[in-house]
Protein backbone atom coordinates (compact mmCIF):
# COMPACT_ATOMS: atom_id res chain seq x y z
CA UNK A 1 0.00 0.00 0.00
CA UNK A 2 2.89 2.22 1.14
CA UNK A 3 4.60 1.46 -2.53
CA UNK A 4 1.48 2.66 -4.39
CA UNK A 5 0.93 5.57 -2.06
CA UNK A 6 4.63 7.45 -2.43
CA UNK A 7 4.43 7.53 -5.98
CA UNK A 8 1.37 9.17 -6.09
CA UNK A 9 2.51 11.48 -3.35
CA UNK A 10 5.90 12.43 -5.06
CA UNK A 11 3.75 12.52 -8.48
CA UNK A 12 1.52 15.15 -6.65
CA UNK A 13 4.57 17.42 -4.85
CA UNK A 14 6.01 17.24 -8.52
CA UNK A 15 3.53 18.51 -10.33
CA UNK A 16 2.67 21.40 -8.27
CA UNK A 17 6.69 22.33 -8.61
CA UNK A 18 5.75 22.40 -12.29
CA UNK A 19 2.87 24.63 -11.68
CA UNK A 20 4.85 27.07 -9.80
CA UNK A 21 7.39 26.84 -12.48
CA UNK A 22 5.11 27.56 -14.73
CA UNK A 23 3.85 30.61 -12.96
CA UNK A 24 7.08 32.21 -11.94
CA UNK A 25 8.00 32.02 -15.89
CA UNK A 26 4.53 33.61 -16.99
CA UNK A 27 4.41 36.57 -14.14
CA UNK A 28 8.11 37.01 -15.16
CA UNK A 29 7.65 37.04 -19.22
CA UNK A 30 4.89 38.57 -18.50
CA UNK A 31 6.88 41.85 -16.84
CA UNK A 32 9.29 41.52 -19.57
CA UNK A 33 7.01 42.46 -22.12
CA UNK A 34 5.17 45.32 -20.15
CA UNK A 35 8.51 46.66 -19.70
CA UNK A 36 9.16 46.68 -23.10
CA UNK A 37 5.71 47.90 -24.12
CA UNK A 38 6.65 50.98 -21.83
CA UNK A 39 10.18 51.21 -23.00
CA UNK A 40 8.71 51.33 -26.58
CA UNK A 41 6.16 54.02 -26.19
CA UNK A 42 8.34 56.71 -24.37
CA UNK A 43 11.13 55.71 -27.24
CA UNK A 44 8.20 56.83 -29.56
CA UNK A 45 7.51 59.87 -27.80
CA UNK A 46 11.07 61.54 -27.31
CA UNK A 47 12.67 62.85 -29.79
CA UNK A 48 16.89 62.80 -29.99
CA UNK A 49 18.44 66.35 -31.14
CA UNK A 50 19.94 64.33 -33.79
CA UNK A 51 16.32 63.19 -34.88
CA UNK A 52 14.89 66.51 -34.42
CA UNK A 53 17.60 68.10 -36.45
CA UNK A 54 17.40 65.51 -39.24
CA UNK A 55 13.32 66.07 -39.20
CA UNK A 56 13.83 69.91 -39.56
CA UNK A 57 16.25 69.53 -42.37
CA UNK A 58 13.75 67.01 -44.08
CA UNK A 59 11.07 69.59 -43.98
CA UNK A 60 13.69 72.58 -45.43
CA UNK A 61 14.59 70.21 -48.47
CA UNK A 62 10.89 69.60 -48.64
CA UNK A 63 10.47 73.59 -48.77
CA UNK A 64 13.19 73.96 -50.81
CA UNK A 65 11.86 71.80 -53.32
CA UNK A 66 7.96 73.03 -52.94
CA UNK A 67 9.95 76.79 -53.92
CA UNK A 68 11.90 75.80 -57.27
CA UNK A 69 8.69 74.11 -58.43
CA UNK A 70 6.43 77.06 -57.61
CA UNK A 71 9.23 79.24 -59.35
CA UNK A 72 9.44 77.03 -62.51
CA UNK A 73 5.26 77.13 -62.91
CA UNK A 74 5.61 80.66 -62.90
CA UNK A 75 8.70 81.46 -65.07
CA UNK A 76 6.38 79.00 -67.41
CA UNK A 77 3.14 81.16 -67.11
CA UNK A 78 4.96 84.17 -67.61
CA UNK A 79 7.34 82.86 -71.07
CA UNK A 80 4.02 81.48 -72.28
CA UNK A 81 2.37 85.24 -71.46
CA UNK A 82 5.27 86.80 -73.27
CA UNK A 83 4.99 84.68 -76.29
CA UNK A 84 1.40 85.28 -76.71
CA UNK A 85 2.30 89.21 -76.18
CA UNK A 86 4.66 89.19 -79.12
CA UNK A 87 2.33 87.21 -81.30
CA UNK A 88 -0.52 89.25 -80.88
CA UNK A 89 1.99 92.44 -81.33
CA UNK A 90 2.61 91.17 -84.59
CA UNK A 91 -0.78 90.25 -85.69
CA UNK A 92 -1.80 93.74 -84.54
CA UNK A 93 -2.49 96.20 -87.75
CA UNK A 94 -0.04 98.37 -87.63
CA UNK A 95 -1.19 102.16 -87.87
CA UNK A 96 -0.69 104.14 -90.29
CA UNK A 97 2.22 106.46 -90.90
CA UNK A 98 1.41 110.56 -90.89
Amino acid sequence: MIRILAPLVLLALLSGCMVASVAGAAVGTAVSVAGTAVETAVDATTTTQQEADEDRGKAIRKEEERQRKDDKQQRKVAEKQRKEDEKRAREAPMPPSA
